[in-house]
């Protein structure tokens, strides 16, 4: 449900711009008004999990993230729209960090831990690939309402399977009102001003909101060093077992997200394809994905998870080399043979390094470690696309490629750091 409402979202902007208006400025926030909030309050919602209990704040989360689907469904601007993705992308943040403090609490040996986040990123990585394709299909025989819509019935089966889950401990875990204020602000003040800067230009508004973001981002790294009990303890970075997953996750996501956004564009709005078309284009990567991704733990399990997050970070980069070949008359089953890399190669490396994350961390962390991963990720992709839109506003074809060769660039340099990391480490 939390990744179909990014990666399917980006194949139904163009028809949602047909129906309630909007410039490309306006279809860059209805996708990062929800990775923003994402982004910002996971920090908080890790907490949130270990204090009241992972079980219930995933219960909470799950029924928030339904009715603002529904919101989104039914929203009759592109304004309504942008303001209940936020109240999304806010549930959205209570429920990934939730779910996956579950699977620590289930599955407390490590091999079998294993094998349960396989599965769980196994719904992420193949609802990142197949979502275009759901996004296009419900947009073409339906509506973009749709594709909204489709969380009723999921969120519905979500709760009946929540019943199955064991009571969760808690802990006490205050929460850090002026690190969150902070975050957030930090995040969508640095949004704000490359959204707008990409179209309106280097204005006092965009240099003002470029100022307040290093302010926030200065000031939250104060509060958090000097609180009592952060959201964010600092500590966590010592271990490079912590800071590399961090800042191969933020990379992953800004490539493929980011990636997704321009493609699903480039497919409707210079090629002509409909909706429905454009989404078929992602066919062939989310075949190969789930594969991938389930067989990457077995693959951490011969050769360690270090040689398996390079390699993943490696075939990504090579992935969006590669499509820096794609125009307007590459041949459609070409250009979707190209993909591929790009999904097989974020389904090998995430996996690997999830269970590195919560490897590196004290069970009680759990929750603050996913938060603090997954804050890391959705950032990424926040990013890119506020960086890949701004590209793209000046002339398509070269934004597209200079959005594609910096996806490759941060492959590359998030494989330098994973290869670094010590064997023990790893």
């Amino acid at each position: 449900m939390i990744t179909v409402d990014v990666s399917g979202v980006n194949v139904a902007l163009p028809a949602v711009r047909g129906d309630i208006g909007g410039s490309m400025s306006g279809l860059q926030w209805v996708v990062d008004s929800y990775t923003l909030m994402f982004a910002a309050l996971m920090l908080s919602a890790g907490a949130l999990s270990d204090a009241v209990g992972a079980r219930r704040a995933y219960g909470w989360g799950l029924g928030v993230f339904t009715l603002a689907s529904l919101a989104c469904g039914a929203a009759p601007t592109l304004g309504a729209l942008t303001a209940a993705r936020v109240v999304q992308g806010s549930a959205a943040a209570v429920m990934v960090p939730a779910s996956l403090a579950l699977i620590r609490q289930a599955f407390p040996e490590a091999g079998a831990r294993a094998r349960a986040i396989a599965l769980w990123t196994v719904g992420g990585a193949v609802a990142m690939a197949a979502g275009p394709v759901l996004g296009g299909l419900l947009t073409t025989e339906w509506s973009w309402r749709a594709v909204f819509c489709l969380n009723a019935p999921a969120g519905l089966a979500g709760f009946l399977f929540l019943l199955r889950a064991g009571r969760s401990p808690r802990r006490r875990a205050a929460f850090d009102l002026p690190g969150q204020l902070t975050a957030v602000l930090a995040l969508a003040a640095l949004t704000f001003a490359v959204i707008e800067g990409g179209h309106a230009g280097l204005t006092g508004t965009v240099v003002t909101a470029a100022g307040v973001a290093v302010v926030s981002g200065a000031g939250f790294v104060a509060v958090e060093a000097r609180r009592c009990a952060p959201m964010l303890p600092l500590e966590l970075f010592r271990q490079r077992g912590v800071t590399v997953p961090v800042l191969a996750g933020f990379s992953l996501n800004a490539a493929f997200y980011g990636v997704v956004f321009v493609l699903s564009l480039f497919f409707q709005e210079q090629r002509g394809q409909s909706a429905l078309s454009a989404g078929l284009m992602f066919v062939p990567m989310a075949a190969v994905t789930a594969c991938a991704n389930y067989l990457s733990p077995r693959a951490v399990s011969r050769f360690g998870p270090r040689s398996v997050v390079v390699v993943g970070l490696l075939v990504c980069a090579l992935g969006c080399g590669g499509l820096l070949t794609v125009d307007t008359g590459t041949p459609a089953p070409v250009t979707a043979l190209l993909m591929i890399p790009l999904g097989v190669g974020g389904s090998l490396a995430m996996p690997a390094l999830t269970s590195l994350m919560l490897d590196s961390v004290a069970a009680e962390r759990a929750g603050t470690a996913a938060a603090l991963l997954n804050t890391s990720r959705q950032t990424g992709g926040a990013l890119s696309i506020a960086v890949f839109g701004a590209l793209l506003a000046g002339n398509f074809a070269p934004g597209m490629r200079e959005s594609l060769l910096l996806a490759a660039c941060l492959m590359v340099a998030a494989a330098l750091a994973a290869a670094a990391l010590p064997r023990r480490s790893a």
